[in-house]
């Protein structure tokens, strides 16, 4: 038996040789030579461990064609699993030729493969050395061996479960009983093995485990692979877990945020109810009672609206997340409640408070008020002198905006109601053209009052024509050369959906104006709030709902 015990990093071929020439150590020369070589070979196995970590499983296959065979024959020789911590390296070195998406027989066939492997060296002990003793024992117990190690996973998750959860007494960290590299090996143990139901218990443990390490303790692999089977709905995990989860590892809440709007814009949106399912069954409004991750996901959703130029299906997007993030605030334990500011800490507060209302949280009547307030304050701060960049202003648009329950409301009250209309006029001109100096906000104002002033005299003429609406307003003829043409395509629309005379005409004028106008996408969404406002507020009559359901029908197949 050869006695050099020098060996090449990563020398597949002279550790394969040994595997075959050791068996699994039945000869006495064979044990003695085995125990010779063990603390090289241990070194050699996290070698291979360190690389494996870095690489994609069919990568690692490709570069090294002989690690299968290799740990294949290791993990069957009783010396090798049992010496030190040989048998927890060659876990993780399987764990990492792991495929997750396998994408053909291949790579099914080496999962497994694996997973026997895993199966066995979990359940080997000093009692399972012998084959014929543990069949012996498995077929008392009345079990197949699938069954038999069906329970051993289940036992094996209780006896952790159980050991991670005496290490803590009402969420403090008692030192001492399980390190941090412990329960780092946990989670390391556990990607191969993510998406069995019976795991969860475990994984759920570990994410809401905190030992008094300073630095994050289990495997960034293991958050990540967690975070992409939730959002891919490969497992069910509680509320606490997956809050946990996003708390601890950014990356991970980054990815649940971008997934959630990619997976809206890959769908036709036809109703808000439907959008606010998919947000809901996210967990992320749920998730953003919490100031860190609230202020994280805005951050996401700022930037994706910067980078799609403001388009109004993610304005609506973000709209809707505000609206499920204030019903989840609502529901929180007033006792675990932060402040506003822990949210919003760079904003006026009173603006932020003033928006935060819900319209059902004060009297149909007392809206116009609350808008007049809302308006004021805004313009205020707008006007004040220490607002010096584009920056600044964008910030707090984008406050406003995100409320535009609020500002639909504002379009709505201006026709359907007795107000001031001033106030209400500069709220909806801020926010279609927040960057506007004040010439140009002066001329958007005269043009949107003109407007403004016409309609409200028709408003409640029970008969008329696109002909006697066009010619009873001039300036609809050049929407499309205003200073504003949206807030003027708004306000026509809400026209048209509220007055009795404008139900008669309602869907050629709009056809006419949106085709004119380019502004198909604008007015769908906004058909689309106000559609869902009704439905959740039953604010109007079944005439109205009618209308609007028309209305999207067509508008949705000339998009």
């Amino acid at each position: 038996m050869a006695q050099d015990t020098t060996v090449p990093k990563l020398n597949f071929e002279y550790w394969l040789d040994k595997a075959i020439e050791w068996g699994q150590a039945t000869t006495l020369e064979s044990q003695k030579d085995v125990c010779l070589h063990l603390p090289q070979l241990q070194e050699f196995l996290l070698q291979i461990y360190e690389t494996l970590k870095h690489m994609d499983s069919v990568v690692a296959i490709q570069q090294f064609p002989l690690i299968g065979q290799l740990l294949g024959r290791l993990c069957w020789n009783p010396f090798v699993i049992g010496y030190d911590e040989s048998q927890k390296t060659l876990m993780w070195c399987l764990c990492c030729l792991y495929s997750s998406e396998p994408q053909n027989p291949v790579e099914l066939k080496a999962n497994s493969w694996i997973r026997s492997l895993l199966c066995h060296l979990l359940s080997s002990s000093k009692w399972e050395s012998n084959e014929a003793e543990t069949s012996t024992f498995i077929s008392t117990l009345g079990y197949t061996s699938a069954d038999y190690y069906c329970h051993l996973v289940k036992n094996m998750v209780f006896s952790l479960v159980t050991e991670l959860r005496g290490n803590q007494v009402n969420g403090l960290n008692i030192q001492g009983r399980v390190s941090a590299s412990r329960v780092n090996a946990v989670s390391l143990f556990c990607l191969p093995l993510i998406t069995l139901p019976d795991l969860t218990p475990l994984l759920e443990t570990l994410l809401l485990y905190h030992g008094g390490a300073s630095k994050e303790i289990l495997s960034s692999e293991f958050l990540e692979a967690v975070n992409e089977a939730f959002l891919k709905k490969k497992i069910l995990l509680p509320e606490s877990a997956v809050f946990s989860l996003w708390l601890r590892h950014l990356p991970s809440l980054e990815k649940a945020a971008l997934y959630l709007l990619d997976e809206l814009s890959s769908i036709q949106i036809n109703s808000l109810e439907e959008v606010a399912c998919v947000i809901e069954d996210s967990l992320l409004p749920q998730a953003a009672s919490h100031p860190a991750i609230f202020r994280i996901v805005n951050e996401i959703f700022k930037n994706a609206l910067l980078e799609t130029d403001g388009t109004s299906e993610v304005m609506t997007i973000i709209q809707v997340f505000i609206q499920l993030f204030l019903q989840a605030l609502q529901n929180e334990n007033k006792q675990h409640k932060f402040p506003l500011k822990a949210y919003f800490p760079y904003h006026h507060q009173p603006l932020v408070a003033a928006l935060l209302r819900r319209p059902f949280e004060l009297p149909t009547e007392h809206w116009s008020q609350h808008l007049k307030h809302i308006s004021d304050m805004l313009k205020a701060l707008v006007e004040d002198t220490n607002i010096s960049s584009l920056d600044d202003l964008f910030e707090i648009w984008f406050l406003v905006a995100r409320f535009g329950e609020w500002l639909d409301i504002a379009a709505e009250q201006l026709l359907k109601a007795d107000v001031e209309p001033d106030a209400l006029l500069w709220l909806l001109a801020f926010y279609y053209s927040p960057q506007n100096e004040n010439q140009q906000r002066t001329q958007t104002m005269v043009e949107a009052q003109a407007v403004y002033s016409h309609l409200k005299m028709l408003f409640s003429c029970t008969v008329l024509s696109v002909k006697g609406l066009e010619a009873a307003l001039p300036s609809v003829k050049a929407i499309d050369q205003c200073c504003n043409k949206h807030l003027i395509v708004h306000l026509l629309t809400n026209f048209l959906l509220f007055s009795e005379g404008g139900h008669m005409i309602a869907q050629e004028f709009i056809y006419h104006i949106t085709k004119t106008t380019d502004t198909s996408k604008e007015v769908c969404s906004l058909l689309i709030r106000t559609a869902y406002r009704i439905n959740h507020n039953g604010e109007e009559n079944q005439r109205t709902v009618k209308l609007l359901n028309e209305l999207l029908q067509k508008l949705t197949l000339k998009v």
